[in-house]
């Protein structure tokens, strides 16, 4: 595998660029720093590989492979057939680019693209697919040109075991680094009154196991002209070990139950974590130390009525006043009243995109 070094860049939710900071440097990233949108670090393809089987918040993985400047599009082509796409890219593997263009010369990013397209299809002999897997991105900024590959192909959130979810469920990669704002290291139990599809529950005992989030699907860079199959599976194979049950998901819902325990057992973890059909009121404390209760209740268009909205919220803050002493609560809305109506002292963060609304997690102190 090449030593070679490459400016890698972390997608993630814009607002939780700090956290995904965190995470990154916690798996032993070098120098990652936060920047709209993402995170930047630098590593080889070793380090690509990690990022995308580790990281549990980041939406996807790219990495810059060279640039340079172009003035106007023959420029563009000259250039484009004279990079050593050898060096990354197969001739029987087909991939699509994707171009923009900003403040330059080149104005025309349909053109950009085909011309990078024809250049790399005439001098590597690569077939050119809008439907491929694999896509290079193109780049043009003030004339110069940055060429990136995504090295992850699907986004990171599609860990390969959830198959069944509910409505707006939330995104894995948001829940882990929800999970992460709140604190969780994996020791501490994690429990949620109205779980859903499991994701907060699923993800929690997924940490506390040491499972890779990528451990079950693959990635666009298994495709690149530099991937090494043993070398990957050898990063892959991971032991992971078996916390006590203190995972537990509640929902009035037998169907959402249901997905979850599936969800749970192809996920590895259903020894762990317990999922039980039961309306909010029949929620009791566990017998375990005090953890975290996440919930990521209806909240906006989920719901029509807004005043069966506030009684669901202020139930919701009463049983966990009663039931849950001791413990911390992180909570998902996309509404400030919302929140307010629990009646606990919450503290909200960022706010950020979620299914075309805007959502906060409010954080509580022990209750």
């Amino acid at each position: 595998m090449s030593d070679q070094n490459f400016q890698i860049f972390l997608a993630c939710l814009p607002g939780l660029e700090p956290v995904l900071v965190d995470e990154a440097r916690a798996l032993g990233l070098p120098n990652p720093v936060a920047v709209p949108g993402g995170v930047e670090a630098s590593g080889d393809w070793n380090t690509v590989w990690r990022a995308n089987l580790w990281l549990r918040g980041a939406s996807r993985v790219l990495v810059r492979i060279g640039e340079f400047r172009a003035m106007h599009l023959a420029q563009l082509d000259k250039r484009a057939r004279k990079f050593p796409w050898g060096d990354f890219l197969r001739s029987d593997v087909p991939l699509k680019v994707d171009a923009m263009c900003a403040r330059s010369k080149i104005y025309h990013k349909g053109a950009a693209a085909q011309r990078v397209e024809r250049a790399i299809a005439e001098t590597l002999g690569a077939p050119i697919d809008a439907a491929a897997g694999l896509r290079l991105m193109v780049r043009i900024e003030d004339d110069l040109v940055t060429l990136s590959l995504d090295t992850s192909g699907e986004g990171l959130h599609k860990r390969g075991h959830k198959l069944a979810t509910g409505k707006a469920p939330l995104r894995e990669t948001m829940a882990a680094l929800f999970l992460r704002q709140m604190g969780y290291d994996g020791t501490q139990p994690v429990l949620d009154p109205m779980c859903g599809s499991g994701t907060f529950v699923i993800e929690a005992a997924e940490i506390a196991s040491g499972l890779a989030p990528g451990r079950t699907r693959s990635f666009a860079f298994e495709q690149f002209a530099s991937f090494n199959a043993s070398a990957w599976d050898k990063m892959r194979a991971n032991p992971s070990r078996t916390p006590p049950l203190q995972f537990f998901g509640f929902d009035r819902d037998q169907g959402a139950v249901r997905n979850s325990e599936q969800n749970a057992e192809r996920a590895g973890v259903s020894d762990c974590t317990q999922f039980v059909c039961q309306p909010l009121s029949a929620l009791m404390r566990p017998d375990t130390p005090p953890g975290l209760v996440m919930i990521n209740p209806p909240y906006g268009a989920r719901i029509s009525s807004p005043k069966l909205l506030y009684g669901l919220y202020a139930s919701l803050g009463e049983v966990l006043k009663t039931q849950m002493r001791g413990w911390r609560v992180g909570l998902v809305t996309s509404d400030r009243k919302l929140a307010h109506v629990t009646g606990l002292n919450l503290t909200p963060g960022p706010l950020l995109p979620h299914g075309g609304l805007k959502v906060q997690l409010f954080q509580s102190g022990v209750l």
